[in-house]
């Protein structure tokens, strides 16, 4: 039986509260994410992708239902209390990649160290987690010197180096030219299938999202497909 690794249970996202201007961004939404997946979640814009990507994260709260990282029911906690959870077991890789421009690839990653507080040897962890990446003659190289695509693989290698229990990734390639978006998909993929690596992906792109293992489409704050 494969591990559960995250897991929501009737999560609602409502905005303005019991006010006229009410949004509800999520409705009894309910999935399961277990060790080894390789997920897309898709959806038209304002269907509610980046606020469960958030709450799938720890960088938001449900106004109801149940976040369970690891068996831990994360949803009661504080938004502070987070910080030191999401540091240890979630990796993020964003659009904009959001890499530090005066530090190199090498610093830019050893600061997720840093960052997570884990008692591990940053300079040599995040060596590793680049060459994996396919970095390794490029440490030393600041964001100005790579490429899109580089620039990206960097990005992965920060939300790798802490061994997160999942990795999130929003709109990896949205930035990216075709061959780029490819090989960065061809990248996780392969981190999944040799690593063992869990991923979940937000993507509007439907050649990206085909490519996963699983597809969670989402509509109106509503989960309206699983397959």
């Amino acid at each position: 039986m494969a591990e559960t690794v995250l897991e929501v249970q009737n999560i609602n996202k409502f905005y303005e509260k019991d006010k006229p201007t009410e949004v509800r961004a999520l409705q009894e939404v309910s999935l399961k994410v277990e060790k080894g997946d390789f997920t897309a979640i898709v959806g038209p814009s304002g269907s509610g992708k980046s606020t469960l990507m958030h709450i799938l994260g720890a960088l938001d709260k449900p106004t109801f239902g149940s976040v369970y990282l690891d068996g831990e029911d994360i949803s009661k906690k504080k938004l502070s209390s987070l910080f030191k959870i999401r540091g240890r077991k979630l990796g993020f890789v964003f659009q904009g990649y959001n890499l530090i421009s005066t530090l190199t690839a090498l610093e830019n990653v050893m600061l997720a160290v840093e960052y997570s507080g884990k008692k591990i040897n940053a300079k040599n962890a995040a060596v590793d987690a680049l060459t994996v990446v396919g970095l390794g003659e490029r440490l030393n190289h600041k964001p100005t010197q790579l490429s899109g695509g580089e620039k990206q693989r960097v990005a992965i290698a920060r939300a790798l180096v802490n061994k997160p229990a999942i990795v999130l990734a929003d709109e990896p390639t949205g930035e990216l030219d075709t061959k780029n978006s490819q090989d960065v998909i061809d990248l996780l993929k392969d981190l999944n299938r040799k690593e063992g690596q869990t991923f979940v992906i937000v993507t509007h792109n439907p050649e990206i999202a085909k490519q996963c293992k699983k597809i969670i489409e989402l509509r109106d704050g509503k989960i309206v497909a699983k397959n």
